[in-house]
């Protein structure tokens, strides 16, 4: 066919030819038709057996290249076109002959690297590469379409494989089935089935049977590893254990009313999110509190809600008044555990008593200035929890919510929990607990609390210094009284091994006061008191300062602080990483621990060393603790005076009595202009303990705090003392202490517990020396000596 064209104009056009090697090659071309259809043509012929597209050229040869030589070689052969001034020459001017050119290895080398960067480049970018490996423009241009599709290609490749591999499994799984499909199994005897033979109705009920019974048999597993005691529900489905509480479990979980000692029948059922447990569909991957997955997550939990029914039960049988559960001991006032009385009435809710283990039970009823809700929302808090009772908590952490109650209420809310309970000394281990916190409204204005151990996930290489425990139904049932007050009734009821526990504090510990109710309450209505009174608008008359509101709870936080860091000194909780030492030297009632500080604001960088032990002082709670935290008499004892006596700068009451604030103590007769340190001291009593923490602070600081200021960048290192009952005082003394009372010598010795945290070396990567770990040693040998010789005890 022949075209005739008026004028000429540029065709840029890729020709596919066949070179010598037998490979996919492209040339470019620009320039008028006419000069291409005469001239170029025959210098075409003279690389072989080529031909124009679309004439001469076979187009299945496309087809019948190889793909892996089409990609070895993809972008790497160039054919040079004549340029646009070769062409304007005119006709006469002999043209350049095209001549094949192959790219050098460091050309592929170099536009590999920029592929990699970037597989899209701009006119900039192939100007620059083409004048940098001496390439046209367009030859770049054309190797980066080539290697684009080049990689297109590999990729589809890749995904054609993946598609036939994955065509190849259903097949196999399709064979499989049809297989299975072909020789059916009866789900009842194991045998051959034909499914002809039997109704449909038979059919399924065979298959509801075969699924109730790996259900069974889960139940079954669950509950010999929960409650620590095989079930033998295999053969008998109907012996399964029923609960003889007054509570309806199965009404529990259905949200009928059940009957209540406290008045009306209340709403029982528990909201799992969806509604009430037992219509909640079992979700697939839901995170178990015990690792359990998919359908066993509900029967977990179901089990637990059962022991958590059945401990709630359990405290408010133990918290009635006048229950035959409850005996008077032998000095006639403190209440003891009938222990036939209760092993007639209660099945163990969690397992019998490990062997080893001893019984310890208490009940104690208190007035505290808090309602019922806003106590039920603390105890159901981890955080609030940890500050209401800082002295007794180390730690505490909410595992898992299983239910968060119903209608915006903590009724029926049940929560899996983790615990460190303290006693004030390094010779007491901490006592770590698992366990589930169920709380019910029973009346109005009537709530209960349980916590029961759940012993599954306790890991025994992690029991140092832990104490080997388990928490019984304990809790505390509270009834609203008026004017915003609460009376509380206290259960505490554990079982543990006094094995670990230091002679020095059996008698404390086997009577109740150590971990028991009376601790609770006691410091219930310590913590409400202080709160009562920062929250009111007037100041007490003894808070002689100029102190704004906000100064004042700046700085009952950073005494908070102080005191939480002493305690954790002192009985090596998991809240703070603390190194324990072993020295020979030292006594083996010293502890002695270390730790380096980088980051932490609240302390000094540094070595911290902490070292605490604990001895007996023939003289009452109530002298030693007046002793110690009088500012007038500190010069006998601490080193930290100069030797002179000490004057208090700031007083913030906490409490009814004088000992319960917060102060700022000075050497007395020293400028304050001219004096750069000064002492934030602490002290608390009541039934259970006495504290007295102090820490040396900067002004500076200070000063910030209270005006108000931030006080957790306020660095300090506690050091102090715990004064605890020795477990032969009588109660009558415990509680003059409760009040801010006195007590008389003739109430038996004293637990003094002393420690001390210093900063050994300002640099945390230094090493700690023996000689430090004497001089802390060597200062509470003389604290000790000191106190005794002012008492007149040396």
């Amino acid at each position: 066919m022949v075209c005739e064209y008026d004028y000429d104009y540029e065709i840029h056009c890729m020709c596919v030819c066949i070179g010598e090697i037998g490979i996919l090659s492209k040339f470019s071309f620009s320039g008028s038709l006419s000069e291409f259809s005469n001239t170029d043509k025959r210098k075409m012929e003279g690389h072989g057996d080529m031909g124009l597209i679309g004439e001469n050229f076979d187009t299945s040869l496309i087809g019948r290249l190889r793909d892996d030589e089409y990609e070895s070689r993809s972008g790497s052969d160039n054919f040079e076109g004549a340029s646009g001034d070769d062409q304007d020459a005119g006709d006469d001017q002999p043209r350049r002959k095209k001549r094949y050119h192959r790219h050098t290895p460091h050309q592929i080398q170099e536009l590999e690297t920029f592929f990699k960067e970037c597989p899209h480049p701009d006119e900039k970018q192939r100007l620059d590469l083409s004048k940098r490996l001496g390439l046209e423009n367009k030859q770049v241009k054309f190797w980066f379409q080539n290697r684009r599709t080049q990689m297109k290609t590999q990729l589809e490749r890749h995904e054609n494989i993946m598609l036939r591999q994955e065509n190849e499994k259903l097949r196999a799984e399709n064979s499989l089935m049809k297989e299975a499909m072909s020789n059916p199994v009866c789900n009842n005897c194991g045998g051959p089935a034909i499914p002809g033979q039997i109704s449909f109705e038979e059919h399924q009920i065979r298959i509801e049977n075969a699924r109730l019974r790996d259900e069974l048999n889960r139940i079954c597993a669950l509950a010999n590893k929960f409650l620590g005691k095989p079930i033998s529900s295999l053969t008998n489905p109907m012996a399964l254990p029923t609960s003889n509480s007054g509570l309806e479990l199965g009404i529990g979980r259905n949200g009928i009313g059940v009957s209540s000692p406290f008045g009306a029948p209340l709403q029982m059922g528990l909201d799992l999110g969806d509604g009430v447990l037992g219509t909640q569909p079992a979700i697939s991957g839901m995170k178990s509190p015990l690792g359990l997955m998919g359908n066993d997550v509900q029967l977990e939990r179901s089990m637990l809600v059962d022991v958590a029914l059945a401990a709630m039960d359990e405290l408010i049988k133990m918290a009635q008044a006048d229950s035959p559960l409850w005996i008077k001991g032998f000095d006639g006032e403190r209440e003891v555990l009938n222990h036939e009385e209760y092993a007639r009435v209660f099945n163990p809710c969690i397992g019998p008593k490990p062997a080893g283990y001893v019984t310890e039970a208490t009940r104690e009823t208190g007035i505290v200035i808090i309602n019922s809700l806003a106590l039920v929302e603390t105890l159901m808090d981890a955080n609030r929890w940890l500050e209401m009772f800082p002295s007794m908590i180390a730690r505490a952490v909410t595992l898992d919510v299983i239910s968060s109650g119903m209608g915006g209420t903590r009724n029926g809310a049940l929560q899996l929990m983790h615990s460190e309970i303290q006693l004030l000394s390094p010779l007491v281990p901490i006592r770590q607990v698992r366990f589930l916190r169920f709380c019910k409204q029973h009346a109005e204005g009537v709530w209960a609390v349980v916590d029961v151990s759940v012993e599954i996930g306790r890991d025994a290489a992690n029991a140092q210094p832990f104490m080997s425990c388990r928490r019984l139904p304990s809790g505390c049932v509270v009834h609203d009284m008026p004017n915003g007050y609460s009376k509380v009734t206290w259960v505490e009821h554990w079982q543990y091994d006094d094995s670990v526990v230091h002679q020095l504090y059996r008698p404390l510990i086997n009577s109740g006061f150590g971990f028991g109710a009376h601790r609770w309450i006691a410091t219930l209505q310590r913590q409400c008191e202080c709160l009562a009174i920062l929250m009111s608008s007037s100041i007490s008359s003894d808070d002689h300062t100029a102190l704004s509101q906000a100064g004042r709870r700046s700085m009952l936080k950073l005494a908070q602080r102080m005191t939480s860091n002493f305690c954790s000194g002192v009985c090596a909780s998991s809240a703070r990483k603390w190194d324990s030492l072993h020295i020979g030297t030292l006594d083996d009632d010293m502890r002695v621990m270390t730790r380096k500080n980088v980051d932490d604001p609240g302390e000094p960088p540094g070595i911290v060393l902490s070292a605490a032990t604990s001895v007996w002082v023939p003289v009452s709670r109530q002298r030693l603790f007046e002793f110690l935290r009088d500012e007038r008499l500190r010069s006998e004892w601490d080193i930290l005076s100069n030797g002179g006596p000490m004057q208090e700068m700031v007083h913030i009451a906490k409490g009814q009595g004088h000992g319960n604030c917060v102060s700022l103590l000075r050497a007395n007769g020293v400028n304050a202009n001219d004096s750069s340190m000064v002492i934030l001291q602490e002290t608390w009593t009541d039934a259970s303990c006495s504290v007295v923490v102090y820490a040396p602070v900067d002004v500076p600081s200070l000063n910030v705090v209270m005006s108000g200021g931030d006080s957790a960048y306020v660095a300090l290192l506690p050091s102090g003392f715990a004064i605890l009952p020795d477990g032969h005082s009588s109660s009558g003394s415990n509680g003059n202490l409760a009040k801010g009372g006195s007590s008389s010598d003739e109430g038996g010795g004293s637990l003094l517990t002393v420690g001390f945290q210093i900063l050994v070396n300002s640099l945390p990567t230094a090493k700690l020396t023996v000689e430090s770990v004497d001089t802390v040693n060597n200062l509470i040998s003389c604290t000790i000596h000191k106190i005794k010789a002012a008492l007149t005890l040396s």
